[in-house]
């Protein structure tokens, strides 16, 4: 493990690394990994969840890009794979900046290794459910200009909240944060009525303590009174597959599998 392990408790299962070994990589211990085994063998085809997710939050920011977006802020950004924040965005804009915010030692150990040489990049140490620690940052104050346009990415992180913790009330905060032409780009776990959603639940609740999946009008309500862009919410398989390649995908030509239909996502914009 790069950087500081100062913190990381190897016998205690971690989100991030649970979903890093999900998504084939090594930062993880056996504790990780023997929770991402019951997902991967004990419930064939849930490894849809976490790849669809990272998928569409790559589409997402290459849009946001694209759009004009060229500075981010990435709300427990778990730790580095392939194709970060940083490099679809600097694919897209090569002037583009990204404050990673995580409470994850592992992951502050990982990125701030990676990331050590590239002054337009910093991973920031602050739990998501404190934004105003997060906003006076000097990272932050370093890196983010309030005054101009930022892509605020809730990427598979506010399921780990519960309703007391007013995840909504967070989302709204950070918009009041930031100027008009903003965007806010979130997935979320998506309720369903069945065994398998059930199962996955319960299991992340066991070990990890946290894992709430909301419905669709859960979710929704989540953006206030952002502007929903095209195609609104929807699960990750479906929010623009096309956008990397131009043409239809496989997931527009199929009916989804359980577990794809287990991840939302959707892009909104601040008027």
């Amino acid at each position: 493990m790069p950087g500081d392990t100062t913190g990381i408790d190897p016998s205690k299962p971690s989100i991030a690394r649970i979903y890093d070994y999900l998504l084939g990589g090594t930062d993880n211990y056996a504790v990780d990994r023997e929770i991402g085994d019951f997902f991967l063998k004990g419930l064939p085809g849930s490894v849809a969840v976490p790849v669809e997710n990272r998928r569409a939050l790559i589409r997402a920011v290459g849009t946001m890009a694209s759009d004009g977006i060229r500075q981010f802020i990435d709300m427990g950004s778990g730790l580095p794979t392939a194709d970060n924040v940083h490099q679809v965005a600097q694919r897209h804009r090569p002037d583009a900046r990204v404050a990673y915010v995580d409470n994850d030692p592992t992951v502050l150990a990982h990125g701030r290794a990676l990331l050590a040489a590239d002054e337009r990049t910093a991973v920031i140490g602050a739990d998501v459910r404190d934004p105003e620690s997060i906003r006076r940052h000097p990272d932050v104050a370093n890196l983010i200009d309030f005054d101009e346009p930022v892509g605020l990415v809730f990427s598979a992180v506010l399921h780990h909240l519960d309703d007391a913790e007013r995840p909504g009330d967070l989302v709204r905060w950070w918009t009041d944060q930031v100027p008009s032409g903003s965007q806010v780009y979130l997935s979320h776990f998506r309720s369903g009525d069945n065994e398998q959603t059930r199962i996955a639940e319960r299991k992340l609740q066991d070990t990890v303590g946290r894992g709430r999946w909301r419905t669709d009008e859960e979710i929704t309500a989540l953006f206030g009174d952002l502007e929903l862009l095209p195609p609104g919410l929807v699960n990750c398989s479906l929010w623009r597959p096309s956008y990397a390649t131009g043409s239809d995908t496989d997931a527009e030509r199929r009916e989804l599998t359980v577990w794809e239909r287990m991840i939302s996502c959707a892009l909104a914009r601040k008027p």
